[in-house]
């Protein structure tokens, strides 16, 4: 793989920090480590903003880093891509959600030193474990102010896979048209995106990474576990989303549990999401 070791070991140092206790009311020492973390490091390759909402009587953040496109694309609609960073009581969270936010930092620095052809905007998202809170927000706002969007994507757990037959398991009807074998990153988006499905499942392949998409009707409702991430509220809104997803429960032993943690992770699985998600959004 073209990204070799280097981002492998990116992606490792960002996990070292992140998987830790982080719920934002229960551990929020650790929440607030992990939202430093974040900060600090998009803040290396430009302003980050902050997007304040307020639940259960306090105020949560969302950041917000923006990257311009390539020069002549400049006032396209942006991409935004976002990862939740809190993490269920009890759990350091290791695959959910922090391979999602590593790679959401590998990503600004990948789009930073090479720019897309659309502008991209990166959201670390709060609250996603309390009902998609922080993104609902967010989306909630850009509708009220009628802002275009090219796509988002919600990177939702992008760590675990499995070899072993019948490690994968699926919502009634899917098991017939999808692999039993937990080894592939799943695309999972609205009816609008089926070009932009095809196009990433084709840039992730070609890394040398298994994938599978699955188009979810306009906004998921007749698979509700399609929804359980901040690419749903953008459904809502009518927008373009896309769940980059190693399909949680689905797959994953270790899902909202304490035994979440980093060494449950197959780090070059992840390097080979990361790097083919660069790769078909570069060319998107």
């Amino acid at each position: 793989m073209a990204a070799g070791n280097d981002l492998k070991d990116r992606l490792r140092s960002h996990l070292l920090e992140i998987v830790r206790e982080r719920d934002p009311y229960l551990a929020t020492a650790g929440h607030f480590y992990v939202q430093h973390y974040i900060r600090d490091q998009l803040q290396q390759w430009g302003t980050v903003e902050t997007h304040t909402f307020s639940h259960r009587g306090l105020t949560h953040t969302n950041l917000v880093l923006n990257l311009p496109a390539q020069p002549k694309f400049a006032h396209q609609p942006p991409m935004i891509m976002g990862a939740h960073y809190d993490a269920v009581p009890g759990t350091v969270g290791a695959d959910d959600n922090a391979s999602g936010v590593a790679a959401l930092l590998e990503l600004a620095r990948l789009f930073a030193a090479n720019p897309a052809r659309y502008p991209v905007r990166l959201i670390a998202f709060d609250l996603e474990e309390y009902g998609m809170v922080g993104s609902s927000q967010y989306a909630a706002e850009m509708h009220q102010q009628d802002q275009p969007l090219r796509l988002m994507l919600s990177l939702e757990m992008l760590g675990y896979c499995s070899e072993e037959p019948n490690s994968q398991t699926y919502p009634p009807g899917l098991k017939y048209l999808y692999p039993d074998r937990g080894d592939f990153i799943a695309l999972i988006g609205n009816a609008s995106t089926i070009p932009d499905l095809m196009h990433l499942h084709h840039a992730i392949r070609k890394v040398g990474t298994p994938a599978q998409w699955l188009p979810a009707g306009v906004a998921g409702q007749f698979i509700p576990s399609t929804r359980l991430s901040d690419h749903s509220p953008f459904w809502d809104c009518g927008y373009r989303a896309i769940m980059v997803t190693d399909t949680a429960f689905m797959r994953n032993p270790h899902y909202h549990q304490p035994s979440d943690r980093l060494e449950t992770l197959d780090l070059d699985f992840l390097t080979g999401v990361c790097w083919g998600l660069f790769q078909g959004l570069q060319t998107l």
